[in-house]
């Protein structure tokens, strides 16, 4: 699979899109001032114990407490606060881990009033970002992320992520890591470990221990709330999650950036260095990628897919609904049950696409077209996991119920991605709003196509407004020349005045408009 990232670089914000074969699948935007990241590391202080919900709520500077759930305590939260109370007083130099005689773990279903207290100072980690009136989710069981491996501090647990599948290299891993794991610290073996030597892992490990110990000197003689670590730049971070032989380009508007990225690159696959490209083109990077084009179309309440069908997405307060609609595209030579198959498995895969493409979280709804066949069913329950298997979020997926709904939870850790994708009208002052122009040439061939292949009709006429018709027309090889040698029909264009800038009808040879 082709990968290529793009990173748009602005004053305020960087966005950065990720493309698999050519087709935008991410997209995310990060503030340049942007605190409160996930993975952020943070000492705060205990506001408020709420023992009806076995959570606290914790200052650290943002102007909403954060929140922290019992459960989110972490087994080995009575280490930590002793490990951390020792780092405040400055009693650094003898933390060695090794050496750290860790306490008993807390009980699974106890009370969150015998762990913590208020004015507490305790040592926590975002979980969420900030999203809506909510302030941060936080956690302080603290991991540290590497490029091959994730390290746990008061722990001595080995796991190796589920995504490799072959169970000898799953051992190798384990081995390799326990060879040169120090004491009381846990281990996670990463996805893009596969395959490595014990060299590149144990680079990886030192690196993450030495910024473990990093935290416990910051810590020192400090007055929470205060930051202690910060995540890298969400572009950095993207590149260390799944930097691998698929990725072929990384372009960026930005010189600094570049050079960030390019540092970066340079310690983790310096082989990987000449993928990143610096874009100097006039060109705005998005426009000249066709990104600002996939993401006006991707975007909106209705979605359209390739096959003529199209998805209705409802965002509510509790959950996300989807809709499946086959529109008019169906295949008169199959059967009704084969026809919503085909637009099922079309629409599970935009589906897919579209949960990661907005991040959207937490309950999402799927109303497909009804199928009587439970082969069918099965089919499109395994098209559904396949695709979602791209997601690096944590999802879950249910079969189809009796009434055809598809039921997915899906991890949400940062807002949910929206863009406003509707412009001005220029035929009513902007009082109103229409479908994006940039899309409008692609949505009349996508109707031309329809009319000529599926139902048949010839010939067409086409009236739009002088401009669009202008731009049709122009120059020898034209748009409608184009057309001509793709559905070997001729199109008359004709201009109405009458028209608003992004109206246009089609008409068959009873001069009769078509309906779409």
């Amino acid at each position: 699979m082709n990968k290529e990232l793009i990173i748009d670089s602005g004053q305020t914000e960087v966005v950065i899109s990720l493309l698999e074969d050519k087709r935008l699948v991410e997209l995310h935007r990060e503030r340049k001032n942007n605190s409160f990241s996930v993975g952020d590391i943070y000492l705060g202080k205990v506001k408020k114990i709420i023992s009806g919900l076995n959570a606290a709520f914790v200052d650290v500077g943002y102007e909403k407490d954060a929140f922290l759930h019992y459960l989110d305590l972490g087994s080995q939260i009575n280490s930590l606060n002793k490990y951390t109370k020792l780092a405040m007083a400055g009693k650094t130099k003898v933390l060695a881990m090794e050496n750290f005689h860790l306490e008993k773990d807390i009980e699974k279903t106890g009370k969150i009033t015998n762990v913590l207290t208020s004015n507490h100072p305790v040592l926590v980690q975002i979980a969420k970002e900030p999203i809506s009136t909510k302030g941060p989710r936080i956690t302080s069981e603290i991991s540290l992320a590497g490029r091959y491996l994730v390290l746990v501090p008061f722990s001595d647990r080995i796991s190796v992520s589920q995504k490799i599948q072959n169970s000898e290299e799953k051992s190798r891993l384990k081995r390799l890591v326990q060879s040169i794991k120090p004491n009381n610290f846990g281990v996670i073996v990463r996805t893009v470990a596969e395959g490595k030597m014990v060299a590149d892992l144990d680079a990886d490990l030192n690196n993450l221990i030495s910024k473990w110990y990093s935290i416990a000197e910051k810590l020192a003689h400090t007055k929470p709330p205060r930051i202690i670590l910060g995540e890298m730049a969400r572009s950095s971070a993207m590149l260390r999650d799944f930097l691998n032989e698929s990725f072929n380009n990384i372009h960026v508007n930005d010189p600094a950036v570049f050079e960030e990225l390019r540092e970066y690159i340079k310690t983790i696959a310096p082989d990987k260095l000449d993928i990143l490209k610096l874009h100097k083109g006039k060109i705005p990077i998005f426009d000249h990628f066709g990104v600002e084009k996939q993401i006006k179309g991707s975007f909106g309440k209705v979605v359209s897919v390739k096959s003529g069908a199209y998805l209705v997405i409802e965002h509510t307060e509790a959950l996300h609904v989807i809709d499946v609609n086959s529109g008019q595209r169906m295949k008169s030579d199959n059967s009704q049950e084969d026809n919503a198959l085909d637009v099922n498995l079309e629409a599970a895969s935009e589906i897919a696409r579209q949960l990661r493409l907005r991040d959207m979280g937490g309950i999402i709804v799927v109303d497909f077209i009804d199928m009587v066949q439970s082969a069918n069913r099965r089919k499109l329950y395994e098209r559904m996991k396949e695709e979602m298997n791209k997601d690096r979020a944590k999802h879950n997926i249910l079969p189809p119920s009796k009434f055809g709904l598809v039921q997915i939870t899906r991890q949400r850790v940062r807002t949910e991605t929206s863009v406003e994708i509707l412009e001005k009208c220029p035929a009513c002052g902007g009082t109103g709003k229409v479908k994006p122009s940039i899309i409008l040439i692609d949505e009349i061939e996508s109707n031309l196509r329809y009319l000529i292949r599926e139902q048949n009709e010839t010939p067409l006429t086409l009236r739009a407004h002088p401009f669009i018709v202008s731009y049709l027309t122009k120059g020898l090889l034209s748009i409608r020349m184009k057309w001509f040698l793709k559905y070997r029909q001729w199109i008359k264009v004709y201009p109405s005045t009458s028209y608003h800038f992004l109206e246009y009808r089609f008409f068959n040879k009873l001069e009769d408009e078509i309906k779409l």
